[in-house]
């Protein structure tokens, strides 16, 4: 089989350590959608051949639709540039969690951090970048000198606005490769101290009921490989504050051979439905 990686990091730690597992019987080959952009040419011309399936592990405009161009031509992408999407725009992404009944932080959307500032809020809130994507705004706000302090940087960024729900202070990072679940503790990047590293966390420790819902997020959002942070509220209560479409999954056991296993399952499926000439 022929798997291709869409990433600008073919070194990232899973990709290294999936690509480990797959290269003594397959081929791995890594397409950098910023490349492609740069040089307005496709890695992958008409008349090239394409890989059996490929990993989309980047979410930049340009992944995106480099995914979108080899989905068009026939190619599995996983995840698909559609699910990749909804998980980009944190207004759709709230909206879906909360039509499916999953417990998803009620989230209103704002057409700037310098209109929402015009009009604070008068409880502590979360603000976060619309769009989500590598070093943006996700902050805490308690008062109204905060929010125009981060106007300073943010002013005409759009955002979407949630209630700071009290908690103990850690994520629960939850991340699956299509079913197989894997679980670490982290301290939340809004605490006083900042964020952490991430410390191991037992499924068998999770609340009852989390796992179920977990795994449901994967059918709402389309998704096989995904990263779901929550937070417990009190007595087990689970909130989603975040998802993620593959995510880093660093240093998870099992994690690269689990997606090196999705990839040869999905690949075999391509090549299972092309009709014979």
């Amino acid at each position: 089989m022929r798997i291709g990686l869409i990433t600008a990091d073919p070194g990232h730690q899973l990709l290294a350590d999936t690509a480990d597992v797959l290269t003594p019987h397959h081929e791995v080959v890594a397409l950098d959608p910023g490349s492609h952009q740069a040089g307005g040419q496709d890695p992958v011309p008409s008349s090239g051949e394409l890989a059996d399936v490929y990993l989309l592990k980047a979410r930049t405009p340009c992944a995106l639709a480099l995914a979108r161009s080899l989905e068009r031509r026939g190619a599995p992408v996983v995840n698909s540039a559609a699910a990749t999407a909804r998980c980009q725009d944190r207004t759709v992404m709230a909206e879906r969690a909360l039509c499916a009944g999953l417990p998803f932080a009620a989230t209103r959307t704002v057409a700037s951090l310098a209109a929402l500032a015009a009009e604070p809020p008068r409880r502590p809130v979360v603000v976060k970048s619309r769009h989500s994507r590598r070093h943006d705004l996700v902050a805490r706000a308690d008062d109204a000198a905060r929010l125009r302090d981060l106007t300073a940087d943010w002013a005409d960024e759009p955002v979407v606005v949630q209630d700071f729900i009290p908690n103990d202070g850690w994520d629960h990072k939850l991340w699956v490769i299509a079913g197989s679940v894997f679980a670490a503790l982290r301290r939340s990047e809004l605490t006083a101290g900042g964020r952490g590293p991430n410390l191991p966390l037992a499924l068998d420790a999770l609340p009852p009921g989390w796992l179920d819902m977990v795994l449901r997020v994967g059918a709402v959002f389309s998704l096989d490989v995904y990263g779901v942070d929550l937070i417990d509220t009190g007595g087990g209560a689970p909130l989603i504050v975040d998802i993620n479409a593959f995510p880093g999954i660093r240093g998870q056991a099992g994690a690269p051979e689990a997606l090196a296993a999705l990839a040869l399952r999905t690949a075999e499926r391509g090549v299972l439905t092309v009709p014979c000439p």
